[in-house]
């Protein structure tokens, strides 16, 4: 992994090895701007500092950058003995976030410092994004499960690996990734394919040769052929569950309008005196389309969710960057005057979330990092110092948790999936200063 690097990263440390520049420095993690909505869940620290703290180059990888003939000997010499010494801030997983706050801080030696630029641009802003949109679908979904079904559709191995772990994060019940619930001890859960159901000679041996092997959890996708006749093939294999002292879990509707067949397969199976079985619906949805179906009244219990969970839906990609804000203890910044939205405002940064009367978020100041405040708590915490790991992470259910109770905190103005309204992000008057005196 000491090669996932942008080219430039090692070509600037030939140049500041050659140059003798030492200097320590700090970098600063954050999003100009949120593609969609008006908040962000901060996810992806865990990968990033793992990365940071074991970042090593062997002597093949040394070997293969020598063979270009670019970077010096004495250069890659350098980088053997490579070890991190520095520090890192950061907000926890699970955090809420706003436009140009800092997410994280690294402060080390300059050449050491741009090396985790890439990488932590690539986990930070896919999970964080990732997160963003999943909490966006649950809130959608009204207090009803749902499940990451995305690894087919995401970008690579990889990306399906953090996505289901990101989803949860936001919020997901569970993911249909067997590697996910192994890597991360998320809940992982699976129903059938048509392919199941169309080997068969009949849709109804199909379903019955399924639920003979999972009588306690038996889930019936029941849109192969033609879905209300497959509702009907569900109550036969109901019944005949119900002979043997087992239930049908559930039906899953995956194509079609989802809207009038899950009020037709809710009339079927209400009929025949199964109102306990559920229905899942997936079929490519968004936050947007579960809103609208559960605002028109359709009877649907839990949701798999692929293309717009995992693939990002309406936003491509979340555009957060790495920028240096301080070097040797001197506020720095790009001043970037030719696209003024693109500067930088300089100095290590603190931020600190201010609560109304009733505990809800009211707005966060963003604070010279040294600075002395009296109101608000401090969110980015101390996570590496002097290379050394000084917090534990916490497992996927307490990030989630703390995703639940950010969000509740968060007034609804701010969570409406259309028309939100922006939170409140000020610099405090002390940085206000401190930056007009610095241009």
């Amino acid at each position: 992994m000491a090669l996932f690097v942008d080219y430039y990263q090692l070509t600037m440390g030939q140049a500041d090895f050659n140059a003798g520049n030492n200097s320590v420095i700090t970098a600063n993690y954050y999003v100009r701007e949120i593609p969609q909505g008006q908040y962000l869940i901060a996810a992806g620290l865990e990968q990033v500092i793992h990365y940071i703290l074991n970042l090593r180059f062997t002597d093949a990888t040394l070997d293969w950058l020598a063979e270009r003939g670019d970077l010096s000997a004495d250069y890659l010499a350098s980088l053997k003995d490579f070890r991190f010494d520095g520090s890192v801030f950061a907000v926890p997983e699970g955090t809420l976030v706003f436009p140009n706050e800092p997410i994280i801080n690294v402060t080390g030696k300059s050449r050491d410092v741009q090396l985790f630029e890439t990488y932590l641009l690539c986990v930070m802003n896919f999970q964080t994004l990732i997160a963003t949109k999943a909490s966006r679908i649950v809130q959608a979904a009204r207090g009803r499960p749902v499940f990451d079904f995305g690894a087919r559709r995401a970008h690579g191995r990889d990306a399906g690996i953090l996505a289901a772990r990101a989803s949860f994060i936001g919020g997901a019940s569970g993911t249909s990734l067997v590697l996910a619930g192994c890597l991360f001890d998320i809940p992982y859960v699976g129903t059938m394919a048509h392919k199941f159901v169309s080997e068969r000679p009949t849709e109804l041996a199909a379903f019955q040769d399924y639920a003979a092997a999972f009588p306690n959890n038996t889930t019936l996708l029941i849109d192969t052929y033609n879905t209300l006749e497959g509702a009907r093939n569900a109550c036969i294999v109901a019944k005949e569950m119900e002979a043997r002292g087992a239930r049908l879990r559930s039906v899953r509707l995956d194509s079609g309008d989802l809207l009038i067949l899950s009020k037709q397969v809710r009339r079927i199976l209400d009929a025949e005196g199964l109102d306990y079985v559920q229905i899942i619906a997936s079929n490519e949805l968004d936050e947007f389309q579960i809103d609208t179906l559960l605002g028109s009244g359709a009877p649907l219990d839990s949701f798999g969710v692929a293309r717009d969970s995992l693939r990002e839906g309406a936003p491509s990609a979340l555009g957060g960057v790495y920028k240096l804000v301080e070097s040797d203890g001197r506020p720095v910044g790009k001043q970037s005057l030719d696209e003024p939205f693109k500067a930088t405002i300089p100095g290590k940064k603190q931020v600190y979330r201010l609560t109304d009367t009733a505990g809800n978020y009211a707005k966060d100041w963003v604070t010279l990092w040294d600075e002395a405040v009296s109101e608000g708590q401090p969110l980015l915490v101390p996570v590496i110092e002097n290379g050394e790991l000084v917090s534990d992470f916490p497992n996927l259910q307490d990030i989630q948790a703390r995703t639940i109770t950010e969000l509740k905190k968060l007034p609804d103005s701010h969570k409406r999936l259309t028309e939100a309204t922006p939170y409140v992000v000020e610099m405090h008057p002390s940085l206000l200063a401190h930056v007009e005196g610095t241009s």
